[in-house]
């Protein structure tokens, strides 16, 4: 048996997922929404049974052993957190949290549950014109892995706003190009290199800060265009620029990764190879991968880009083989809990991955504020208040 699913958001996400989930073969048991109206109207739309605004209604529900955690990002850590402690398996969306702390929390309540599924939506991971770069990087295909010398991803899409004010406008609750394209792309230069970077240097800015829809006492602060270096171990140097300035029906995603032997270039789902032949710097082109899948949504209103909703198709697909009953070795969990296999997961983001991209975005945006490269410094336990009560305990003694 396939565990049945609790879902948590209304947004698009939700309207795309949900149909591929049922083709997969998993039941949608319930559905969370902030507002009692949106929730109810959207569970209609997608035909979910069960719907709610209260957060335990959904977690605590015996038929419900699979969550997607899809809403704003301050409610991720809350709801993984306390999802993870009761035994249900965790689907994380991007961006993991809106501090280092938040996803701290979540990847301790992971570590302590081993025996649970806990993993980050950075679909492109999925994506099959990925998958093959990946091999072709490992197989030589321009050079030794360790040669490679610049990877540079340029991103133009259409604005990432709703027609009304929410947390895709503020840049602390998570909103912005940075945190939600910017998050895919440090994910995956480390699924494609296997290296994490060491310092970075970025330029953040918002130029949108007010629309027809969104005006008066109300400013938009979430960034829509961001450019930042990345240092990685072995000194690869990483550039990406990423902008929300054209057409909504635009999407333009470009991967660019050379070697000593040649360059690979994803451009959309394709994956193009150059590389030098004879003459030096003859550089011979080919096409190694070609997507020509063409996905039926059946909520086709979705301003969501094409290679992550592919992307997420094919991790679905992934979880739905993680459950599927003919496995053998499956992990035994609680008594009473759906077993699975890791090896169709094994691709998938965890949430220590979640940690290290949000540690990244961190210290982008400190370089924006302060015009310089900086560290990236990934925490390891949460601050706690000794130094203050040691300090407040010094200044007591001095006054008596």
């Amino acid at each position: 048996m396939l565990p049945g699913i609790g879902i948590f958001g209304t947004g698009d996400v939700t309207k795309v997922l949900v149909p591929f989930l049922r083709e997969k073969g998993f039941n949608i048991v319930g559905l969370w929404g902030p507002v009692l109206k949106e929730a109810e109207e959207v569970a209609k739309l997608l035909s979910i049974p069960f719907f709610t605004n209260r957060i335990d209604d959904v977690l605590l529900r015996k038929d419900v052993d699979l969550i997607f955690v899809l809403c704003p990002p301050y409610l991720h850590s809350q709801i993984s957190v306390k999802a993870l402690g009761i035994g249900k398996h965790v689907m994380c969306d991007k961006p993991f949290g809106i501090s280092q702390l938040d996803a701290l929390k979540m990847v301790k309540a992971g570590q302590y549950y081993p025996s649970l599924i806990s993993i980050v939506n950075y679909s492109l991971r999925f994506l099959p014109a990925f998958a093959y770069m990946k091999k072709a990087i490992a197989d030589g295909y321009i050079g030794a892995p360790h040669e490679i010398s610049l990877i540079d991803i340029r991103v133009r899409m259409g604005t990432l706003l709703h027609n009304t004010y929410d947390w895709l406008c503020d840049s602390t609750m998570g909103g912005g190009i940075l945190n939600l394209v910017g998050s895919h792309v440090i994910d995956l230069v480390t699924f494609l290199t296997d290296r994490k970077a060491i310092k970075v240097h970025g330029v953040v800015r918002t130029y949108t800060m007010n629309t027809a829809q969104v005006a008066g006492i109300r400013t938009i602060t979430a960034p829509d265009f961001c450019t930042f270096q990345l240092e990685l171990e072995g000194g690869t140097l990483v550039t990406a620029n990423l902008h929300s300035h054209v057409s909504s029906t635009t999407f333009n995603q470009e991967v660019l990764i050379c070697g000593s032997a040649g360059h690979l270039t994803v451009r959309g789902g394709d994956l193009i190879g150059h590389k030098l032949k004879g003459d030096p710097g003859e550089l011979k082109e080919e096409v190694i991968y070609l997507d020509v899948q063409d996905l039926a949504l059946p909520n086709s209103d979705t301003s969501l880009p094409k290679p992550y909703v592919k992307g997420l198709y094919k991790m679905v697909g992934n979880l739905a083989a993680a459950f599927h009953p003919n496995n053998q070795e499956q992990v035994q969990g609680t008594p009473g809990q759906v077993n699975w296999i890791k090896s169709p997961v094994q691709l998938a983001a965890n949430f220590e991955d979640g940690l290290y991209v949000q540690a990244v975005l961190d210290a982008i945006r400190k370089s924006s504020d302060e015009r310089a490269w900086q560290r990236v410094s990934i925490v390891s336990e949460s601050p706690n208040n000794n130094a203050k009560y040691l300090q407040a305990a010094r200044m007591g003694a001095k006054i008596m």
